[in-house]
């Protein structure tokens, strides 16, 4: 007798858990159809992973439909704050947005575009691929771990302050059965366990991004993002947003309305952790990062989901331009709508992070004021990317255990806060080896091959290779 299939993040009774809280999240009054789901014997709160248990009747299920219509009609009172469009954000952005134009600077010591900036070279790109897979293989064991949880597995084995790979060795009995770790990833991303860089979506979409501007170039369009999913990424492989956006693809339903349509985790993270090559595409040009970075996003979020995205393209293309960390913040900050949510966040995390030497009071102050986010959302991650990148200073190992011991999304602000200090870094050789010897040289990958090119196992050597010819003009 076969077991019954539950999918995550996609069954309409769980979906509507979610709009529920995103529309609490956004201001949408949504009492009315909250009493209706209640009446039904719908839950108002969804689960912390992506399927919840047993399965809705066929009425319900219908109903949840239906009411997931009636919430998306609802106006929210933060759109004009908060706009999705490219031609609005750019407006909220006002002076702030970064500028082209000789002699026009718009914020002190903000990187602005010289006309001549050159392209990364392949050595600056090896640097930030092997950072982005060592920040997410330090977070993969901890992920979905609350914070206690995380601060009590590594005290155990006395890796806190956290200084280095997550171990089972030493760990009390009792300790490990309280807090498991992350089921899926225990197996190859312990201490004990690493052997090359294993499979993670962290990895998938930035190298289907390299694969998108070798196929579209620069110009690409939102609908070709959708193309090569379609063609090269397997529908498991994809989660929250990107599975929502996968599956109306399949339905008919095209891009932007991709974003929209029954899909409460559009300001959730995904698309910030695909905006890496939209940053290193153009080094010195925060602008243009964001702009990039946006018709990518597009296809799936909308809101602080898009703002989470040209927020890391904005100071990867400033840290590619030659600023520091800071200013690279800044230039990040640049291209969000200075009175959205998420960079109200940012805004507050930076400033925190300045005033705390002690980064565990940073991270405590962080929960308190945005621990009622799911754990995926872009507000609160952001937040604490922003956090960890400020306190360490631009120090590798600094910044990704910090982004890393903060907890909520571990592997993703892992991952974007390596590629981060990996590019500021600036060569592989200036990366402590003690992160990236075990990455082998070999990443793991489900991404289709292309172009004659088998990507399961590839080197972060040839991902630099592959990526600069990409990034060519």
């Amino acid at each position: 007798m076969s077991g019954s299939l539950r999918v995550t993040w996609a069954q309409p009774e769980d979906l509507l858990g979610h709009e529920l809280r995103q529309a609490a999240e956004d201001g949408r009054d949504a009492a009315a159809v909250t009493a209706v789901w209640r009446a039904a014997g719908g839950s108002v709160s969804p689960g912390h992973d992506g399927a919840s248990t047993p399965p809705a009747s066929p009425e319900l299920r219908a109903l949840a439909l239906r009411l997931l219509d009636e919430l998306a009609l609802l106006p929210s009172p933060l759109a004009d704050r908060e706009p999705t469009s490219l031609p609005d954000i750019v407006r909220a952005c006002g002076e702030a947005w970064p500028t082209d134009r000789p002699g026009e600077p718009i914020t002190p010591r903000l990187p602005v575009r010289t006309g001549s900036q050159p392209p990364l070279r392949r050595h600056q790109l090896h640097a930030a691929w092997l950072g982005r897979a060592a920040g997410c293989l330090l977070g993969k064991p901890v992920e979905k771990l609350p914070l206690p949880a995380i601060r009590a597995l590594a005290r155990a084995t006395g890796n806190w302050p956290l200084t280095t790979w997550f171990t089972a060795r030493g760990l009390p009995a009792g300790l490990a059965a309280a807090h498991p770790w992350n089921r899926r990833s225990a197996g190859n991303s312990l201490a004990e366990n690493i052997d090359g860089m294993p499979e993670d979506d962290d990895l998938n979409y930035p190298l289907l991004n390299v694969l998108l501007l070798r196929r579209y170039g620069r110009a690409f369009h939102t609908a070709d993002v959708a193309r090569l999913w379609l063609d090269l990424l397997p529908a498991g492989r994809t989660f929250t947003a990107e599975r929502v956006a996968y599956r109306n693809l399949l339905s008919g339903i095209g891009p932007p309305d991709t974003a929209r349509h029954h899909n409460p985790f559009r300001e959730w993270i995904g698309a910030a952790i695909r905006a890496d090559a939209h940053g290193w595409t153009h080094p010195g040009d925060p602008a243009s990062a964001a702009e990039q970075a946006y018709r990518d996003a597009a296809l799936t979020h909308t809101a602080n989901g898009v703002f989470g995205a040209v927020f890391v393209a904005g100071t990867l293309a400033a840290a590619g331009g030659g600023a520091d960390v800071h200013a690279s913040l800044r230039a990040g900050l640049a291209v969000v709508p200075p009175r959205s949510r998420l960079a109200e966040a940012v805004r507050e995390a930076i400033a925190t992070a300045r005033a705390h030497p002690d980064f565990d009071t940073v991270v405590d102050r962080l929960h308190t004021a945005y621990g009622h986010y799911h754990w995926v959302h872009a507000v609160p991650n952001a937040a604490l990317l922003a956090a960890a990148l400020t306190h360490a200073d631009g120090d590798f190992t600094g910044s990704i255990c910090r982004a890393v011991s903060g907890g909520w999304d571990t592997d993703s602000n892992g991952a974007t806060a390596g590629s981060v200090a990996g590019l500021l870094a600036g060569h592989p050789d200036r990366l402590p080896e003690r992160w990236t010897a075990p990455l082998k040289n070999r990443l793991a990958t489900s991404v289709g091959g292309s172009d004659g090119i088998a990507f399961d196992g590839i080197g972060f050597d040839e991902l630099a290779r592959l990526t600069e010819e990409a990034l060519r003009p």
